[in-house]
């Protein structure tokens, strides 16, 4: 990932300049080790290694189990190979081992790569493997245990931190970029879509009778297309509001109720309970009578969210739903009880001739991760 190469680079430093302070303790010191030809024969491996090492972490799909576990693998051997160069006794009284600070490289790759937990396993490791070369678990094991620790689990939680950042910013783009297309849409459709709606409201009512129901039609789909075009409802997190896909159908014989803060749904659920509401107030101008109006409320429970799509209309005989099944007529089966059965809520509706119809669709609320 692009924000996790500087962590990478910073490692390939490290593993230089820590390469580079081993050497100058060798040539500092060598005069005074048993075994000094053991320990320039290390230093040559851990250069060598050093190389590879860079070379191969430079390719994301080599930063897997194989080269993590051989490159602690190196490390540990170096480091156990200071008992044969500088004698066991020396450093089971805190004397320096041939890596010294070298030994940190593999634990700080397997936290970019493997992050905090896995990180701190290594750290363990890497612990024992030092209180084995010193013949003790003493106060230098320990110093060097914490210092493993603390660097293997920051630089773990830099990864997560980068791998986290880097989802949100390519989120981001996709939204902007989906912004984009969408105010071109937008411009599209207000050029030629919404005029013609206008114009068709405009002149339905002037002529009135037929003309004036189909102009008030027209009215009520240019209000709800302005609404959709005008506002981004989605989050960063893919959540909507849903208040804002429901008021866009607000119009002249449609009013809207919803709470004055948003209303929290995962996107795809939002939009299915849109559609759901949109099927509603269908059926309420196909079958309630011209002069009726629908009242929609949106209710946020803790545990649901409760939409409500209310007419006045001439509502429905008992067994009218059963019949329209039968012949075939699915819509309510399929466009509203379908669409909220398949999002895990329930519907009831709700119908007296004479006394219009109520739809009620239930909604459980996701339980939100802490």
């Amino acid at each position: 990932m692009g924000l996790e190469i500087p962590l990478w680079r910073a490692l390939a430093v490290f593993r230089v300049a820590s390469l580079a302070y081993a050497v100058l303790l060798m040539g500092r010191n060598f005069r005074t080790y048993p075994h000094p030809m053991i320990g320039w024969t290390v230093l040559a491996v851990m250069t060598a290694w050093t190389v590879a090492a860079i070379a191969l972490y430079a390719w994301p799909a080599h930063r897997r189990w194989p080269l993590l576990l051989a490159d602690f693998a190196v490390t540990a051997g170096c480091l156990l190979a200071s008992v044969w160069v500088i004698g066991q006794d020396p450093l089971a009284h805190g004397s320096d081992t041939v890596p010294m600070a070298w030994i940190a490289a593999p634990v700080l790759a397997w936290g970019l790569a493997l992050g905090r937990t896995r990180a701190a396993v290594a750290a363990l490791a890497m612990g024992v493997v030092d209180a084995a070369t010193r013949g003790a678990a003493n106060t230098v094991v320990l110093n060097d245990v914490v210092l493993l620790l603390m660097s293997g689990m920051i630089f773990g939680h830099a990864a997560r931190l980068a791998a986290v950042s880097e989802a949100n910013l390519q989120r981001v783009a996709e939204l902007e970029a989906a912004n984009r297309e969408r105010e071109r849409i937008a411009r599209g459709i207000h050029d030629s879509v919404l005029q013609v709606l206008t114009l068709v409201h405009r002149r339905g009512m002037e002529l009135g009778g037929d003309a004036a129901e189909l102009g008030r039609l027209a009215g009520e789909q240019e209000a709800a297309l302005r609404s959709l075009v005008a506002t981004d409802f989605t989050t960063v997190e893919g959540e909507a509001d849903l208040r804002v896909l429901v008021n866009a159908y607000a119009g002249d014989a449609v009013s809207v109720a919803a709470p004055a803060t948003p209303v929290v749904l995962p996107g795809g659920v939002a939009r299915e309970v849109a559609a759901a509401v949109s099927s509603a107030l269908d059926n309420v101008r196909a079958h309630a009578g011209p002069a009726a109006r629908a009242f929609v409320l949106v209710e946020d429970e803790p545990d649901q969210v409760t939409v409500t799509v209310r007419d006045d209309g001439d509502g429905m005989a008992a067994g009218r739903l059963d019949e329209a099944a039968a012949d075939g007529r699915l819509g309510v089966a399929r466009s509203i009880r379908g669409r909220v059965r398949d999002v895990g809520g329930t519907v009831t509706l709700t119908s007296t001739p004479g006394d219009g119809t109520e739809v009620e669709i239930r909604i459980p609320r996701p339980r939100r991760k802490s």
